[in-house]
Parts: C-alpha cells; structure tokens; sequence
C-alpha cells in the first residue's frame, strides 16, 4: 500500500507517494534532494493538515516504519533544518535580496535595454512620421484587381446593411482622383446610367449605376437580392 503525503519544507511543498513500510532514516534519505536539507539535520513531524496546529506525532525514532505513527492518506510532514547555521528557507526569501534599482537618466544612458533597441531600429514613438497622402495625381493609385463582370457586394453607411450587383468598370475617372468601380445594382438603387458629367463608362439602366470606391467594393458569389436607396455614391 502506498500512501500519498503532503510533504511541506521551508523551500518547498509538494505531494508525495509514500511507503509506510519504509523507517523514517529511509524517509529522509528521499526528502534530503527534495528538501535540500541533509537527512541528518531533518526534524520531522506529522500533522493531520496543513491549516492544523497540534501535530500528531514527532517522528523521531530512524528506526521505527513509518506505519507505526499511524500514518494516513493526505497528512502533511513537516520538515525542519535542526541545524542553526543553515541557508534554508532564505533562497526563497525575496525580502532578504537586494533590490536593483536605475534611475531613468542612468537607464536612458545604457546600450543594452530595449528602450535603446527601439531608438536604434526606429520602433514605437521613435518610429519617423508617416508620409502625408499625396496630392500629385502621377503618385494616385489607378489600378486594383476587381474583375470585371463579377458580382460585388458594396457597403453602405447603415451598419449592417449591404447593396449587391455587378462590376461594370474599374479604372480612373474624369470626375474624381484615384481608382472608382461602376457597379450595376440589382435594384434602382444607384445615381446614374453609367455616366457621370456627360462622361460614358458602362451602361445600365437609369438609377440602376453607382460609382464608389474598391474598398467598398467586395467580390464574391452574392446572389441576387433586394436592398434599399443610399446616398452614398456618385
């Protein structure tokens, strides 16, 4: 039978499966690299919890089994440095350790901190400002890859709420800088034909054409289907 046992030290807590055949010289000699405590030194004694005052036995005697203190499933052992000149419990006492402090001048001077990986490499707040949008029509976007003939879903300002039909043109325009799409609604739901200020690029029925911008613009297999007025496009 073997018996699992709450094994607590000043360094460390921990569960264990333990023989109660075995005496309590052949306990300590398994808990000595558990502990960190030599098995000469352990003070061991048993309590019913860890939360129990009163302990139940002192387990003092190395040659009596552990079975004769009337050990039971879940008690806890207790270990203790009987010498007085040991380091044990301190290796986990942070209060003891000297705290390393910088000031932020002293900090900002060192080479190896990641606040001077950042200035190196030009991360975070250091990072130069973007360049603002360009106003030279050469430097404006005039392609993007939406195929013609597909259908489209477009957004709209009511969230939630989408427009579908077919991508009738893709390319630059007389009446506005950049890249527009003509999209041909699947309702009257457009402002145009086609064209705009007397200018041809498709052609649909009236009502029925829109020009927005691609990134409105989504291309996929959208069925049919039968949307509200925007008055969004051009």
């Amino acid at each position: 039978m073997v018996l699992n046992i709450w094994v607590t030290s000043p360094d460390t807590h921990s569960e264990r499966r333990i023989d109660p055949l075995i005496t309590v010289e052949q306990l300590k000699i398994k808990l000595e690299p558990i502990t960190g405590i030599l098995a000469t030194n352990q003070r061991l004694t048993l309590f019913n919890s860890d939360v129990d005052s009163t302990p139940v036995a002192q387990l003092s005697d190395d040659s009596k089994q552990l079975g004769f203190y009337g050990l039971r499933d879940w008690q806890v052992i207790k270990v203790e440095d009987a010498n007085p000149f040991s380091l044990t419990g301190q290796l986990s006492d942070v209060s003891q350790v000297e705290k390393f402090e910088l000031s932020e001048a002293e900090y900002a001077k060192r080479s190896d901190t990641v606040l001077a990986y950042k200035q190196l490499h030009k991360v975070g707040r250091f990072a130069p400002p973007a360049p603002p949008p360009s106003s030279d029509p050469s430097k404006i976007q005039t392609t993007v890859e939406i195929p013609l003939n597909s259908r489209c879903e477009v957004e709209s300002r009511e969230e939630g709420f989408h427009k579908r039909g077919v991508v009738r043109f893709v390319g630059p325009t007389k009446f506005g800088k950049g890249v527009w799409v003509g999209v041909e609604y699947d309702e009257p739901m457009g402002k145009n034909d086609g064209s705009v200020q007397g200018e041809r690029y498709f052609s649909c029925r009236l009502n029925y054409g829109a020009f927005v911008r691609p990134e409105k613009v989504k291309v996929g297999d959208y069925p049919v289907e039968e949307l509200d007025l925007d008055d969004e496009e051009i």
